[in-house]
């Protein structure tokens, strides 16, 4: 095939309408082959391509030949000497880092490694096999696409309800999804998913990693697979596992439509991305993509460079401190919003992207980018804010731009609804935004991504049903996911038939929706909890692709129940926003308003005092907030108000007489919620400020003031 010099950018594969450029970075290596692939199983190696034009480190060729569809893959000559970090072994057939679609899986042989396995010498031997027949092939697409007139949604942060989500979960068993389409792109963009979430009130979907991703060699021996996909190979180029359409750039069009389809819903998109470490591992990994085309460049190395700096868990990190991995990162994040139309980003132990050196740098080379980029500082930016190295837990030390996992927010719910001592004073925080955390450097409330569950732990059903973990199916005896769950059975460890046991469960689940609904900041929902989904005590599933991971659909009443008091809570917040400020709260009376923006109040209708703060004891409280005192406008100019209102918590398993606060006299209050009934609501005169309401034990009751 002739070739032309090409040219050194952009990088990856590029389709022009008349050919395609390739173009691969490498610092370190002598030379790199072009292989491109064909054969009826796709495994055939056709040609091979030497790349002999170098620019500024990118290896590079033009084909005029090249059409989308067609497959490739890269060979990369280099030294071989792991000792000093370099890996470079042209016997394996790599991926591109940029390519856009990948066509096929990886077929587990000792060929995929770079060393001889078993050898003496480990890593430091060296593999002549040919891997090119067990890796997955790149592919060139056709980027073009009709998105008419698709607009991002753009939903205010202060607005925003995140649903975090699976893309294979969510379908897998759904009855009115086409069969063909279940667990793909296009299912989850099905009218009656669609409608599902719209009916919810749901504004961003947070998809787990929809890049393409390894699933781990041990697990796939063990008939398991990495289902959540947190452990990703390829940074542009969305799975193959989820497309209904085909694997030659058909994945990338059905992605696309998908988005197009959330948008015209009124729904963002939002990805969760996995840029801290890739699937090849540790040095004992696989010879992949970044290993064998410049291990050095793409990886922190240890100070003996045999070994790779592991603050992830998951045997590597990669090298932000360089500028073409930083450019990856970079061209990854635009790629995605301005070709595939995302909405923003969550980014996996996002701690691991900040460390310059050793040390977690609040404001990183990774940071400064993101900040003065004109694309990616525009979208949704959500960081988990620890690793597991150390200094890698830093909850509130991220930058303006960036909002948050508030781990604390979780911790801190959960232990106060167990009845835990010594709650109410980070009750106080999390409840208003978590000031503490974000009050500074120009931060708002809605830095805080407020969440009970998440992907990772309990599912909110096994929370309130399993004091322990029940992880055995995942082959590890058990050892696996954290110990740490705060979590509470309500007398019965699993599943049980006793009324009062399931009662006091259902109880304990609305009042974890009520409170995370009701809280300032950025309610986050995982999927299923708002229809009792269970995991059967298993909170690490990362590797269950099946019924255990999978939605169940067949609702029966209490579940039917739960779900339409999630809608409810969704609406309430909607129609509220004075439960979604985009400031924070002073603490006094603004602008003339009847009362303070916030107060709190003891059982006995006298506002709180530091001593009730502090005491272990104190597990019920009120806040009032002042719906005339929001102190903000809408997109109009107008000023914003609202009712205000009162919201009563009692996490004593004792029922509470709570005195409702009466500020002048004739004030009135009515009830809009409680979590005694599974209808949130019961039928309850207006009652006068000086009364007393009854407060159920382990409960919440949300008033509104009535109007003058």
């Amino acid at each position: 095939m002739k070739t032309r010099p090409g040219n050194p950018y952009p990088l990856g594969a590029t389709w022009d309408g008349s050919g395609v450029n390739f173009a691969l970075f490498s610092e370190n290596a002598t030379g790199v082959a072009l292989c491109l692939i064909d054969g009826p199983d796709g495994n055939e190696e056709v040609a091979r391509i030497r790349m002999t034009e170098q620019t500024d480190q990118v290896w590079h060729t033009y084909l005029a030949e090249a059409r989308p569809g067609q497959r490739y893959g890269y060979r990369v000559e280099g030294p071989h000497d792991p000792a000093n970090g370099h890996r470079f072994n042209p016997a394996k057939l790599l991926l591109d880092p940029y390519a856009k679609a990948v066509d096929g899986t990886i077929r587990w042989n000792d060929a995929l490694f770079g060393y001889q396995v078993g050898h003496p010498d480990a890593d430091l031997s060296r593999d002549e096999r040919d891997s090119a027949a067990n890796i997955p092939k790149c592919v060139v697409i056709d980027p073009a696409f009709t998105w008419g007139d698709d607009r991002p949604p753009r939903v205010p942060w202060n607005e925003t309800i995140i649903y975090e989500v699976h893309v294979k979960g969510l379908t897998a068993r759904h009855p009115d999804v086409p069969k063909g389409l279940r667990g793909t792109y296009a299912g989850l963009a099905s009218p009656a998913v669609i409608d599902y979430l719209c009916s919810l009130g749901i504004t961003a979907v947070e998809l787990l990693p929809v890049h393409q991703f390894v699933a781990d060699k041990h697990l796939v021996e063990q008939g398991l697979t990495n289902y959540w996909g947190y452990n990703s190979i390829g940074f542009l180029a969305p799975d193959v596992r989820f497309s209904s359409a085909g694997a030659l750039g058909q994945q990338v069009s059905e992605f696309k439509t998908m988005v197009k389809t959330f948008h015209q819903a009124g729904i963002e998109v939002i990805l969760d991305v996995v840029y801290n470490h890739t699937g090849e591992g540790n040095h004992l990994g696989p010879t992949l993509c970044f290993r064998g085309i410049d291990n050095a460049s793409y990886y922190r190395l240890a100070e003996d460079r045999r070994y790779y700096m592991d603050y992830t868990g998951c045997g590597n990190t990669l090298n932000m401190t360089h500028p073409r991995t930083l450019q990856l990162i970079m061209d990854s994040l635009r790629y995605w919003v301005l070709e595939m139309h995302v909405d923003g980003f969550r980014f996996d132990l996002a701690s691991a992207l900040a460390r310059e050196l050793h040390d977690v740098d609040r404001l990183g080379a990774f940071f400064d980018i993101i900040h003065q980029d004109p694309v990616i500082s525009q979208v949704k930016l959500i960081a988990e804010p620890w690793d597991l190295g150390e200094g890698g837990y830093q909850v509130g030390n991220f930058p303006v731009l960036w909002a948050e996992w508030n781990g604390q927010y979780r911790d801190t719910v959960r232990a106060y609804w167990k009845e835990d001592e010594g709650q109410a004073g980070a009750l106080g925080y999390r409840l208003t935004g978590s000031s503490d955390l974000y009050g500074k450097g120009g931060r708002r409330p809605y830095a805080s991504i407020n969440f009970v569950t998440a992907h990772d732990g309990f599912t909110l059903h096994d929370l309130v049903s399993y004091n322990d973990k029940h992880n055995e199916r995942n082959g590890e005896e058990n050892r696996d996911g954290t110990n740490d769950n705060l979590s509470w059975n309500c007398g019965v460890e699993g599943p049980t038939d006793d009324p009062p046991i399931l009662g006091r469960r259902e109880l304990q689940k609305r009042n974890f929706l009520a409170t995370l609904l009701l809280s300032q900041g950025v309610p986050m929902l995982c999927g299923g909890d708002e229809i009792g989904r269970t995991q059967q005590g298993n909170n690490n599933a990362y590797c269950q692709d099946n019924e255990t991971s999978w939605f169940d659909w067949k609702l029966d009443k209490r579940r039917r129940d739960l779900l339409a008091f999630t809608r409810f809570l969704i609406e309430l917040r909607r129609r509220h926003p004075v439960l979604r400020r985009r400031q924070f709260f002073y603490g006094r009376r603004i602008h003339g308003s009847e009362v303070k923006d916030l107060a709190w109040f003891r059982p006995d209708g006298k506002e709180m005092t530091e001593e009730d703060w502090t005491n272990a004891q104190t597990r019920a409280l009120g806040l009032r907030l002042a719906g005339d005192a929001i102190e903000d406008v809408d997109a109009q100019g107008n000023r914003i108000t609202d009712d205000t209102l009162l919201i009563l918590l009692n996490a004593h398993h004792e029922p509470l007489p709570f005195t409702l606060p009466a500020h002048r006299p004739g004030v009135k209050w009515e009830l809009l919620l409680d979590t005694r009934t599974p209808e949130g609501r019961r039928l309850h005169r207006p009652m006068k400020g000086g009364e007393v309401y009854n407060l159920e034990g382990r409960g919440l009751a949300l008033l509104r003031l009535r109007r003058k």
